[in-house]
């Protein structure tokens, strides 16, 4: 029964926790200190602090400590699943909907308008990593890694992941040097 409570601890937060992470919080504390006991108002700040010094999403983070300390690693695993389910659920559905209407008029509109845009965020997103990237390694070196970059990637077609791997390599060589 345990796992029916961790699974519902983290559920009901990712439904009505609109705004990701930081917005379920509370939710989920209400339901871990306060429903089911699992743990003081102290020690879920605790826990809170812990995973905001910790990479990625707070809310997997939060709900898989509890989930582990309250029904091992199994109750991790639920904890986890439970917290990211209402979005996966609703992914599925409008991607069933969107595949439903993909023939629709308005929904090739709204695709053939939606694409200019992630182009222009994308592309002021790299403007943004190219001129960080001068500021803190210089405009040769930048310019030097753009090329040796796209000829690994267009011309040899190595796989972007190693690309990357390589970049890491080489900034953690001449950090050194």
């Amino acid at each position: 029964m345990i796992y029916w409570y961790i699974f519902l601890a983290f559920f009901i937060p990712g439904i009505l926790g609109y705004g990701g992470g930081p917005a379920s919080i509370p939710l989920v504390e209400k339901e871990v200190v306060d429903r089911y006991g699992w743990m003081t108002t102290q020690e879920f700040g605790e826990v809170l602090a812990l995973g905001n010094a910790l990479p990625g999403p707070i809310a997997t983070k939060m709900a898989g400590y509890i989930g582990y300390m309250e029904g091992g690693v199994l109750g991790a695993i639920v904890a986890l699943f439970a917290s990211v389910a209402p979005s996966l659920i609703l992914m599925v559905l409008l991607m069933v909907t969107l595949l439903k209407y993909k023939d629709s008029p308005k929904v090739k509109n709204i695709t053939r308008l939606v694409r200019p845009v992630i182009a222009v965020l994308l592309g002021a997103m790299t403007l943004q990593f190219f001129m960080t990237s001068v500021d803190t390694s210089g405009t040769v070196q930048t310019v030097i890694l753009i090329i040796i970059s796209y000829w690994l990637l267009e011309i040899r077609k190595i796989h972007p992941a190693m690309v990357i791997l390589l970049a890491l390599v080489y900034g953690a060589i001449s950090g050194i040097v």
